[in-house]
């Protein structure tokens, strides 16, 4: 190393770090940016300073020549502001431009040979396909980062005296793994198979000269060791010939990627600008590509680099194509850690990576030895649930003798149900339910006494099976008693919470059981805490006691509902009146039980499993899911139309329509997750119905700590909404939605109109409460054909007065505008899901 000093600012980042590596065994090496360099060599020195602030600059440079003097042998200038939005921004001028005036201000007093400043290629007017441009080729400053560096050089020109000056402006820099943020956000689209990564709004036969970090630093260390011999001011153009036109670009990466044609359309500019424009001020997104760079996309940029070759014997070493091989190799070794080193989500690929040779995904023979003698140790602690089952069987036996099921005569009959419904007779319906829970109970106690052997590993389903089978059976036979029913649903409750909730779930897989993560890959959360789901078991119990009323009135056990609000017909209220309606009638049950035995359904399956059970129970994910949004939605449909095809409200089943409406988007989180882990699963060759009935484990996970009951009640409840969000817009369009159900009451609207803005009102609401749910966002966008169907109901239908019409326009632009901003996004990631967050 000879002493002879040279400065680099920015030489902490990505360009400079290479330049410093290079540099730094020839020549005692100064950094001067903001952070010091990571994994610099032990000589460079670091001077900590701030471009926009001279007394930062004089402070910095007079340490500099306290150490080593005042002659500097070359000052290289990467420091600058680069904004990828491509609007005008301040930063320009007040760290570019004028933070290049201090710092040429703060070198007067000292010696320096060199200045280089690192320019762009850009700052030339593009080509076309079959041109070159070279450093005579003229400056076109449209865009406020090339602006900036036309300035800037044009201050240098004005400013540097005697001292040599370099205009270098490079090619796109790139290195062995990327490190190019139009390369690798290219790369990423195509991998991710994104819709953006098809289309392209320029001609494909464009395309950009690229530049090897290494043979920049390469250039560069030329340019001081020859700067004796340099013209006193060299505007200096520096990257590869060979330039990939743009469809090409894509055809091979697609290639090296997914191994086969990647096909690319060409698309209009307007409408690439317009939907970059909707997705970054009308959605609220965040897209890398701006309306600016489709105005690029036709320029074309092939370097004529026979000055470099000229004046310092330069000619870069890497090409781009020659490059991908080993950049998408990287990329497919390890998907999230390449994300990370490209500043991309690697929320939305972790889990992609493979296996470690020799990794199967299973366990060795010592941890399987240890499971194994975990599971026995807590088997033999939750015996005393199969022994509970056993005692649950008994009582089940001997119940109908309590509640005189096999005389009738002894209890109150519910002969008015019986007449009104047209059903069997007391005594039949009576002697059904007996005989039903008389074999029920002798079936709880042998498979009860089945499951303390494991010999009977089924043993438990059929426990859980017959616990189904109580939780209808009274409803299938009308049973005339309440006692019964009750009887019946309780102990039917405990037999499925004793088998599979309280006790391992059998046949689930060990290899799943032992892997401890319970965080999906790419998440930051687990979407099966206990504090998740603690609302959705809430709510569904909330809802079996609402439902169990109605249920109670339908089977003849009462003879009220509480009724607050609305009046029906017959000396019924309006609940009244709608549980024995035609539209109740026609189910061959009562439909006020069929929701009770539901909605207790759905409470205990929100309490299966552990926290690992998006992956661990991926089929009690998907029924619970089943269960809750399809079937869960048909209800909410048949309680809204209840004024459109019977005329009146209940109060209830309202209540309980909102119950299971706030259900939906807190199950949604864990149904992605559970769907990613089978997609990941089955792209490793797992089989693909064994994982989804005994699950297994999974890759890129992680362990969820300082989640819990001990937390303040304040961040539980937090915790307890992790990945829903509520954005003013979708709040507000649920207030328009309301507004919209109760319009007949403001207007006095009848008929078609009135049916119209009701059903369309609570669809609003419907669709704007399930895209509260962050992973579902983009449903919001069935809104949109709400609001079309509302501004043209004035048009389609008849009799729509002028202040109803007006409402109706109104409330749909209303929907419409407010179902576009995607609103206030968390900071909760889903990891492949990231990108449909939008």
């Amino acid at each position: 190393m000879n002493n002879e000093v040279v400065l680099i600012t920015g030489g902490s980042g990505f360009v400079g770090s290479g330049i410093v590596a290079r540099l730094e065994p020839r020549y005692r090496v100064v950094v001067l940016d903001r952070h010091p360099p990571e994994g610099a060599a032990p000589g460079v020195e670091f001077e900590k300073i701030d471009l926009t602030a001279k007394d930062s600059l004089d402070e910095a440079l007079a340490r500099v020549a306290g150490r080593h003097g005042p002659r500097i042998a070359s000052v290289i200038h990467l420091a600058a502001f680069f904004d990828e939005t491509g609007k005008p921004n301040p930063k320009y001028r007040e760290i570019t431009v004028e933070g290049t005036r201090r710092l040429l201000d703060a070198l007067e007093p000292y010696e320096v040979d060199q200045f280089v400043f690192a320019s762009t290629m850009l700052v030339h007017r593009a080509g076309q396909p079959g041109e070159t441009v070279d450093e005579t080729t003229p400056l076109d400053p449209k865009f406020p980062y090339r602006a900036s560096k036309v300035e800037t050089e044009r201050l240098i020109h004005e400013r540097h005296g005697e001292r040599k000056v370099v205009n270098l402006r490079p090619a796109g820099i790139y290195d062995d793994g990327g490190h190019n943020p139009f390369l690798a956000h290219q790369i990423a689209r195509i991998y991710e198979r994104r819709l953006e990564g098809r289309v392209y709004p320029g001609d494909l036969a464009t395309g950009q000269s690229f530049l090897h970090r290494d043979d920049l630093a390469e250039a560069v260390a030329r340019l001081v060791e020859r700067r004796a011999a340099l013209p006193p001011e060299l505007p200096l153009l520096l990257g590869e010939p060979d330039v990939m036109p743009f469809g090409e670009l894509q055809e091979e990466i697609g290639r090296l990627v997914h191994g086969d044609a990647w096909q690319t359309w060409q698309v209009p500019k307007p409408l690439a600008k317009a939907g970059s424009w909707v997705q970054a001020e009308i959605l609220d997104d965040d897209p890398f590509i701006r309306p600016y760079m489709v105005e690029m996309a036709d320029d074309h940029y092939r370097l004529d680099i026979g000055r470099a070759r000229d004046l310092l014997g330069w000619e870069p070493r890497h090409r781009l194509r020659d490059m991908l091989p080993a950049m998408i190799a990287g990329l497919k070794a390890d998907p999230p850690a390449w994300y990370r080193a490209n500043r991309l989500n690697a929320h939305a690929v972790a889990g992609t990576a493979p296996k470690e040779e020799g990794d199967q995904g299973g366990m060795d023979h010592e941890h399987h030895q240890q499971h194994m003698a975990k599971m026995e140790a807590m088997a033999s602690r939750l015996m005393w649930c199969h022994f509970t089952v056993i005692g649950l069987g008994a009582w089940l036996l001997t119940s109908p003798f309590q509640f005189g099921l096999f005389d009738p005569a002894g209890f109150q009959p519910v002969r008015d149900v019986t007449a009104e419904r047209g059903l069997w007779d007391v005594a039949t319906r009576a002697a059904l339910n007996g005989w039903s829970d008389v074999l029920a109970g002798l079936l709880l106690m042998t498979f009860g006494a089945m499951s303390l052997t494991r010999r009977f590993a089924w043993a438990p389903w059929g426990t859980t099976g017959v616990g189904l089978w109580l939780l209808f059976a009274p409803l299938l036979v009308w049973s005339p008693s309440g006692a019964a029913y009750a009887n019946d649903m309780i102990v039917g409750a405990f037999a499925i919470a004793l088998s599979v909730l309280v006790p391992m779930m059998p046949g689930m897989s060990h290899e799943g059981m032992m892997d401890e993560n319970d965080v999906p890959p790419g998440w930051s959360y687990s979407p099966s805490s206990w504090v998740q789901r603690l609302p959705i078991i809430a709510l569904g119990f909330f809802g079996f006691l609402i439902a169990r009323q109605l249920a109670a009135y339908q089977l003849g056990y009462t003879d009220h509902i509480v009724e607050p609000f609305f009046a029906g017909v017959g000396g019924r209220n309006g609940s009244e009146h709608i549980v024995t309606s035609d539209v109740s009638r026609a189910w061959p049950i009562a439909d006020g039980g069929l929701g009770a035995s539901s909605y207790l359904i759905e409470a205990l399956m929100g309490a299966m499993g552990s926290s690992k059970r998006w992956r661990t129970m991926p089929w009690m994910v998907t029924f619970f899911f089943i269960l809750v949004v399809p079937l869960g939605g048909v209800s909410i449909f048949f309680i809204v139309i209840q004024p459109i095809m019977i005329g009146t409200y209940c109060t209830l089943c309202l209540v309980a329509a909102a119950a299971m409406l706030a259900m939906i988007p807190l199950t949604l989180d864990e149904v992605v997750a559970m769907t990613q882990y089978m997609l990941r699963s089955r792209r490793a060759g797992r089989p693909f119905w064994r994982t989804f009935f005994q699950g297994g484990p999974d890759i890129g996970g992680a362990v969820e700590k300082g989640v819990g009951f001990d937390r303040p009640l304040g961040r539980q409840a937090l915790d307890s909404v992790r990945g829903v969000t509520l954005p003013w817009t979708l709040a507000a369009s649920c207030a328009v939605g309301a507004w919209l159900m109760f319009s007949r009451l403001v207007f006095g609207a009848e008929g078609l109109l009135a049916d119209s803005d009701h059903l369309v009102g609570a669809m609003i609401i419907t669709v704007a409460v399930c895209a509260m749910a962050e992973v579902v966002r983009p449903l919001r966008f069935l809104n949109l054909v709400l609001g079309a169907w509302l501004v043209a109901v004035p048009w389609l239908l008849d009799g729509v007065g002028a202040a109803a019409a007006a409402n109706e326009v109104a409330c749909g632009l209303l929907v419409i505008g407010l179902s576009l901003p995607r609103g206030r996004r968390s900071d909760a990631h889903y990891g492949a899901a990231d990108r449909w967050v939008f």
